[in-house]
């Protein structure tokens, strides 16, 4: 098909044109993967559809590593993104190291 046929369609012509061509590549990915399927199963590969979506493995718990001094409730195990209070405090003038969590001694 040429690009001026498309031109010359209108937004409904194209809509169709749209909905068909999707519905055929929707039936040509679903057929190549029967053959990809049938293939890995005929290498002895176990692999389905299910197996693809992995559980992710278990995390051990973060303790929180420093707290707020006005909020004794906010904490921050150090991950991810500086809480607001943390970030706050630090432009303030004070260090990390003033809102560390002492750890009770063994």
């Amino acid at each position: 098909m040429k690009n001026n046929n498309l031109k010359s369609m209108s937004v409904d012509e194209l809509w169709e044109l749209h909905e068909l061509v999707v519905a055929e590549l929707s039936h040509k990915m679903a057929a190549e993967r029967t053959v990809l399927e049938d293939r890995l199963r005929k290498l002895g590969s176990t692999v389905t559809s299910v197996d693809l979506k992995r559980e992710r493995r278990p995390y051990p718990n973060v303790f929180p590593k420093y707290r707020n001094p006005k909020n004794r409730n906010e904490t921050w195990a150090g991950r991810g993104k500086q809480p607001r209070w943390l970030t706050s405090q630090l432009r303030s003038g004070k260090k990390l190291d003033d809102f560390l969590i002492r750890q009770a001694s063994a």
